[in-house]
């Protein structure tokens, strides 16, 4: 198929997301209707063009020799565009009922459908310098989602999240302009394109690597960046569940792995000072992330702390920059994705049904919401690790990479330990409240509540046979991760 595919992926979400807004569709069935159709239209489109294999790069602007808008969907590429293409159409789908009766709607399907397009955008980004335009167009679209409740609360969550992007787009810029003054403006490249230039090997280009790391680990919640991420948790579930599991989050850790792979290379990285601070700041972020969600008694934000800890699993396992540590990482990129996206569609059920927020609330309310406490307690176990989820296999293949590296890896393979006995604690907690409450808990108050409807019920019930199909038929995802950290 043609290459000039590749822009009307982005293009269609992107343009019609901005043309919801303007429009001003007045009632709440014609902007779903738009959005629905416009994603579905999107996703169907990026299925042809990952089946039918989709080749060649797009040349869309120069605007100098060193600075040229270029698209290609590489192996990377397809893999981050299968993850968002799949669980976007369910979100929407999820938010036509969950949106029915809130405010300010042209701002949510507006913005929301032009995220997707930012986000294939840097999926589908060809060189650096076209995935940090997406990358800083990803935060514009996604402020106002947060913005959208429009309370005090949303707005200060919204300005945390602008400020603390900004921020890493300012280190991640420096890193970035570190290559194009050095020559090494040229496509991406599986092992890099540093190696044959004169910074190639010194404490400079390592500190410009660093900053490029925690630049785009804003987004991937690195501590102590990563102090926006669960104040975002304000915003609608259907904009939450996308920024935990898919949008934000992952464009970060992906724009990580395109930053220390395709651009500075592992053959320059690997062993230095640079790779250590990143592997001991992402081990020290899974057990804070982990630690913190026990303590944490709002709904959401546990669910949001857990994303802290989990981002960094990811992290981890591609600054091991080892081939089996970047397939390990991928893999658990995808497992991730549809376990934290189930998990806040049912918490966003919970609050949508009984306006209930905190852990102490959910006493027996598993009776009254099977379906949706089904869902919670199946991604409770899939996040936790148990097979033959998909975090088991994702999990495992982490912890294979660190023992095949050794040395520092087996401190990172310590916290991934202890943050499995973590998330035992904080996601069997409200399992446990929900289907065993406390003798002394009100279940009379509980008469009136009843499971949420089929818009609601049906994404939920699709991302959880996801998440044990996954863990049960692993190998098509294993072969494909794994084919990619060995640059087919």
């Amino acid at each position: 198929m043609h290459p000039l595919l590749l822009l009307f992926l982005i293009l269609i979400p992107f343009v019609s997301g901005i043309a919801i807004y303007l429009l001003r569709l007045k009632t709440h069935a014609a902007l779903s209707c738009a959005a629905m159709g416009v994603t579905v239209l999107t996703s169907a489109l990026c299925w042809i063009a990952l089946l039918r294999g989709t080749e060649g790069t797009f040349e869309v602007i120069r605007f100098a020799p060193n600075l040229v808008l270029l698209l290609r969907l590489d192996g990377l590429g397809r893999f981050f565009v299968g993850i968002v293409s799949t669980l976007w159409p369910l979100t929407i789908l999820y938010a036509h009922s969950y949106m029915a009766h809130e405010k300010h709607l042209r701002m949510f399907y507006g913005f929301f459908t032009a995220a997707y397009g930012a986000t294939l955008g840097v999926a589908l980004a060809g060189n650096l310098f076209t995935m940090y335009c997406f990358y800083e167009l990803l935060t514009l679209t996604t402020v106002p989602l947060v913005i959208q409740p429009m309370t005090k609360e949303a707005i200060r969550a919204a300005r945390t999240y602008f400020l603390f992007s900004i921020g890493g787009a300012a280190f991640a810029f420096a890193a970035m302009m570190f290559l194009i003054a050095n020559g090494a403006s040229e496509p991406f490249t599986m092992g890099g394109v540093l190696d044959a230039h004169p910074y190639g090997n010194d404490n400079v280009t390592y500190l410009f690597w660093l900053f490029g790391f925690l630049g785009f680990g804003v987004k991937a919640a690195i501590f102590p960046l990563h102090y926006w991420l669960p104040k975002a948790s304000v915003a609608p579930t259907p904009v939450t569940a996308l920024l935990h599991a898919v949008a934000v989050v992952k464009a970060g850790a992906f724009a990580v792995i395109r930053l220390t792979y395709y651009c500075y290379g592992t053959a320059v990285m690997a062993g230095t000072w640079a790779q250590t601070v990143a592997l001991l700041l992402a081990a020290f972020t899974i057990v804070y992330g982990s630690s913190v969600s026990v303590k944490e008694t709002h709904f959401k934000r546990r669910l949001a702390y857990s994303t802290v800890a989990n981002l960094s699993y990811i992290l981890f396992g591609a600054m091991l920059m080892t081939p089996a540590g970047l397939a390990a990482a991928l893999l658990h990129m995808a497992a991730h994705a549809c376990i934290k996206i189930l998990s806040f569609f049912c918490a966003g059920a919970v609050l949508h049904r009984t306006g209930r927020t905190s852990i102490f609330a959910l006493d027996g309310l598993g009776r009254r919401m099977p379906v949706t406490f089904g869902g919670f307690t199946l991604s409770a176990f899939a996040l936790m690790g148990l097979p033959p989820f998909s975090g088991f296999v994702s999990k495992w293949y982490l912890l294979r990479a660190a023992a095949e590296t050794g040395g520092i890896a087996y401190v990172g393979a310590g916290a991934l330990l202890l943050s499995a006995l973590l998330t035992a604690i904080y996601m069997l907690s409200p399992v446990r409240r929900a289907w065993f409450p406390d003798r002394d808990a009100d279940l009379v108050s509980l008469e009136s509540v009843h499971e949420a409807d089929s818009a609601m019920l049906v994404p939920m019930a699709l991302l959880a046979a996801g998440t044990l199909l996954c863990g049960v038929f692993a190998g098509p995802i294993l072969s494909a991760a794994q084919a990619i950290a060995s640059g087919l």
